[in-house]
């Protein structure tokens, strides 16, 4: 009886212990280093971008709005064609707008202020016209912490960017995986409406997984899938491999099913996984399928639709 005993404990163990590993961390929290294992070549940090970051905002010195520089009127709206991008919104003068992931549309507000504005200088609400493509409607403003008046579309605050010299430069797209061309409805420029995770045959890494702007992502060989998810990434990691949030199953097209799901960090931000691994982007990498993250330091890859490690050993 013992022994029936003792066998039935350790199948009942051996089951908990399965549950947990198909779980992989469901909503469980993280720990781990901040050691990316990047070496000192990769950038700034070590996380795999150019010491040329500036004031962490993507913009150099040199190239940020002096204080108290006058903002330039947006003039009349305008749409351009871009081969990477689609439609993207102009000010008058042909210059690229963006918006700011950590904003708010609704209600409007923008989290841009400081250095931030230098490199990103907020677009001034007054004179603002819709043109063609443009819907009138969707022209509004939002009160800065300054009190000037910054025009939003669609709700989404407006920005130009400092390193954009010419018309037509879009050398803001992507930048710190927050910054996105404007749509002319305010939405992020895309060539196509990509599910939240999708799948995109390169021609150099094969199939590999995109997330809703069309990005590639990445896995961190620090991490952890077993028994729970765990991300090594925290702290300056993630101003430079951003995280990726939560999507829904529905939300996916051609990446395996089983470990799709989100864990919750040591933070409270949840994540998203594949087979269980956590996900990231790069900061990088400034246009759809950009891979300028493969194999930063021999611990970042992207992910294959299995949620494998392109081009790395297991």
């Amino acid at each position: 009886m013992k022994t029936s005993w003792r066998s039935a404990s350790l199948v009942a163990s051996a089951a908990a212990v399965l549950a947990l590993t198909t779980a992989c961390g469901q909503e469980q929290g993280t720990t781990g280093s901040q050691n990316v294992g990047a070496t000192a070549a990769a950038g700034a940090g070590g996380y795999g971008t150019s010491a040329t970051a500036g004031n962490g905002y993507g913009a150099d010195s040199k190239d940020q709005a002096a204080d108290g520089a006058e903002a330039k009127s947006a003039g009349e709206l305008a749409v351009s064609e871009s081969a990477k991008l689609g439609k993207v919104l102009t000010d008058g003068a042909g210059m690229t707008l963006y918006r700011f992931d950590k904003d708010t549309a609704e209600p409007p507000k923008s989290s841009c202020d400081g250095d931030c504005a230098k490199a990103w200088p907020p677009v001034p609400a007054d004179g603002a016209e819709a043109a063609a493509g443009v819907d009138k409607a969707l022209l509004g403003e939002v009160t800065r912490t300054d009190g000037t008046k910054q025009l939003t579309i669609g709700g989404w605050p407006m920005y130009r960017y400092a390193k954009d010299t010419k018309a037509g430069d879009s050398n803001g797209q992507g930048v710190g995986g927050t910054w996105f061309a404007s749509a002319p409805n305010g939405k992020k420029a895309t060539l196509a409406d990509l599910p939240g995770l999708s799948v995109r045959k390169d021609a150099k890494l094969g199939d590999i997984v995109v997330d809703k702007n069309g990005m590639t992502v990445y896995r961190f060989m620090k991490d952890q899938a077993w028994p729970v998810s765990k991300s090594a990434c925290t702290g300056a990691c993630l101003e430079k491999w951003p995280a990726v949030a939560p999507v829904a199953e529905a939300d996916t097209k051609g990446v395996k099913k089983k470990g799709l799901m989100p864990f919750t960090r040591p933070d409270g931000v949840k994540q998203m996984s594949v087979n269980c691994w956590p996900i990231y982007t790069f900061s990088g990498d400034t246009a759809p399928g950009d891979t300028n993250g493969q194999g930063v330091g021999g611990t970042w890859y992207a992910v294959s639709p299995e949620g494998k490690p392109v081009g790395a050993s297991e």
